[in-house]
C-alpha cells in the first residue's frame, strides 16, 4: 500500500460523507467527480470496490482504506494505527483569476460567442419571400439560450440585450430558434463550432481523455412486458461521446448518439477530429475502447494510447505497439496507470457541464435534442476559454485555421434552409 494512497484515504474519510448501505456495503464519494463507489467488506475478509483502481490492480484502494478508517481499525504498512481525524483539505487554486473569470463570465462568453459566430457564412438568398435570419445570429441565440439554462421565452431578454450591444444584427424570436434547432443540417455546423471553440487552446492541450455520458429527455420508450403483464416505460436519453483536454477540460470533438450506440466505434472519429487541430501526445480511455484498431489509430496521429487491458487480452498477436504497452501494463503497471487515470478528467468535464447547464434536455424532437446537447458543449468550451483568459492570459482568436475538409460544417451551411 503506497503512502499516497493512504493519504488520500485519510482525506476521503475526513472530508467526505461515507454512508453505510446494508450489512457489509458502503458508499464512498469520489474525490475527482460527483459519483461514488461501492465498497464491500465481506465477513471472510474479502474486500471489494467498484473503482477502476481496485478492479484493475486488485489491491486495497483508497476507498477501501477510507471505509476501514471510518470503522477505526486500519493499520498502515509500518504497523502504526490510523484513526479518523477531522481535517479539512484544501487544494491550490488561483483564486484571484478564478473570481475574475466567474464574475465576468457572462460578458466574456457573449463576446467570445459573437466572435465565434462571426465566421459563419449565411446561405445566399434565393427566390422571393421573407428574408432569412442571419445564420450566425441564430446560432448565437441558440447557444445563449442553453447557456442561460432558461426557456426560450426567458432567454429572449438576454438575446435582445446582445442585439442592443451590437453582438448580433437581429434578435431571433424564440420560436425561430426552436425551428432552427429542429434542422438536421444545423448539426454538422454545431459540431464544427465545438472544434473551433477549442482551437485557441491548441498550444496548451496535448493529452486527451475519451468517455461518454447520458443526457436525459422528457420522452419515453414504451413496451408491453409479458412477464409482468403490463405496459412498461423507460425515460429515453441521448449519449454524448466526448474527447477533452486534460489540462483545461475543453472539448475538442463531440458526437451525440442514441443511448444504444456503443462507445468504441466512436473512438476513431473523436481522435481524428481532434488531430485536425491538436498535437495529440496521449489518449486515455477505459476498457470499453480497448481494441488493436484503436491502438493503431492513436499511434497513427502520433500519440500513445493508455487503455487498460482486459484480463483475457494477451501480449501476442498484435503489432509492436500493442505488445509494448501490454508488457508495460503487466510489469510496470504503476507508471501505466498514472497515464491512464488522466481519463478521470473526462468525467470531470461531464460533471461540469451537467452542473452548469443541466443533464436534462428541454427539446422534444430527436434532432433538436442532439443540437441542444452540442450547444451545451459549445457553451462549456466558451466558459473554459474565459477561465484561460484570466488564468493564463490567453487571447482567443477564431477562424485562423483554414480548412477544406467537408466535415468542418462549411458545406452544410449552404444547404441550411430557413424553416417556414
Amino acid at each position: 500500500m503506497s503512502d499516497n494512497r493512504a493519504t488520500k484515504a485519510k482525506q476521503i474519510a475526513a472530508t467526505k460523507r461515507i454512508a453505510k448501505k446494508g450489512r457489509n456495503l458502503w458508499l464512498v464519494p469520489s474525490q475527482s467527480h460527483s459519483g461514488q463507489y461501492v465498497v464491500e467488506l465481506g465477513k471472510d475478509g474479502a474486500k471489494k470496490c467498484s473503482c477502476p483502481d481496485h478492479e484493475t490492480r486488485n489491491i486495497r484502494c483508497k476507498h477501501i482504506i477510507a471505509v476501514e478508517i471510518t470503522r477505526n481499525h486500519v493499520k498502515l504498512a509500518d504497523g502504526t494505527a490510523v484513526t479518523t481525524e477531522t481535517v479539512r483539505v484544501t487544494y491550490g487554486q488561483n483564486w484571484s483569476a478564478y473570481n475574475k473569470a466567474q464574475t465576468h463570465e457572462k460578458q466574456r462568453v457573449s463576446d467570445l460567442l459573437h466572435e465565434l459566430c462571426g465566421g459563419i457564412q449565411s446561405p445566399e438568398r434565393t427566390g422571393a419571400g421573407r428574408p432569412r435570419l442571419p445564420l450566425g445570429d441564430v446560432v448565437f441565440g441558440s447557444v445563449m439560450k442553453v447557456y442561460t439554462t432558461v426557456s426560450g421565452r426567458r432567454a429572449a431578454t438576454d438575446i435582445r440585450a446582445a442585439r442592443d450591444h451590437g453582438l448580433i444584427e437581429a434578435a431571433p424570436h424564440y420560436n425561430s430558434i426552436s425551428r432552427y434547432l429542429e434542422e438536421a443540417s444545423l448539426t454538422p455546423l454545431l459540431s464544427a463550432l465545438v472544434l473551433e471553440s477549442a482551437t485557441p487552446l491548441a498550444d496548451m492541450e496535448h493529452d486527451f481523455a475519451v468517455d461518454s455520458s447520458g443526457f436525459s429527455t422528457s420522452t419515453y420508450a414504451r413496451w408491453f412486458d409479458h412477464k409482468w403483464g403490463r405496459e412498461m416505460r423507460k425515460n429515453r436519453y441521448l449519449k454524448a461521446h466526448l474527447i477533452s483536454g486534460v489540462k483545461t477540460h475543453v472539448v475538442t470533438h463531440a458526437i451525440i448518439t442514441d443511448s444504444s450506440v456503443h462507445d468504441s466505434p466512436m473512438f476513431k472519429e473523436l481522435v481524428e477530429g481532434t488531430a485536425r487541430r491538436f498535437d495529440v501526445k496521449e489518449v486515455s480511455a477505459d476498457k470499453a475502447y480497448l481494441s488493436k484498431k484503436n491502438f493503431d489509430l492513436v499511434a497513427g496521429v502520433g500519440g500513445v494510447p493508455y487503455i487498460p487491458f482486459k484480463s483475457g487480452a494477451g501480449g501476442h498477436g498484435g503489432n509492436a505497439l500493442w505488445q509494448k504497452l501490454w508488457h508495460c501494463f503487466q510489469f510496470n503497471r504503476e507508471d501505466y496507470l498514472k497515464h491512464y487515470h488522466k481519463r478521470s478528467n473526462a468525467e470531470t468535464v461531464f460533471s461540469m457541464m451537467k452542473a452548469k447547464f443541466g443533464g436534462f434536455i428541454r427539446s422534444k424532437l430527436p434532432v433538436s435534442q442532439t443540437n441542444e446537447v452540442l450547444c451545451k458543449v459549445i457553451a462549456h468550451n466558451l466558459c473554459q476559454l474565459t477561465q484561460a483568459v484570466f488564468e493564463f492570459g490567453l487571447e482567443p482568436k477564431f477562424w485562423t485555421v483554414k480548412e477544406a475538409d467537408p466535415k468542418s460544417g462549411e458545406a452544410s451551411q449552404d444547404d441550411l434552409q430557413s424553416p417556414s
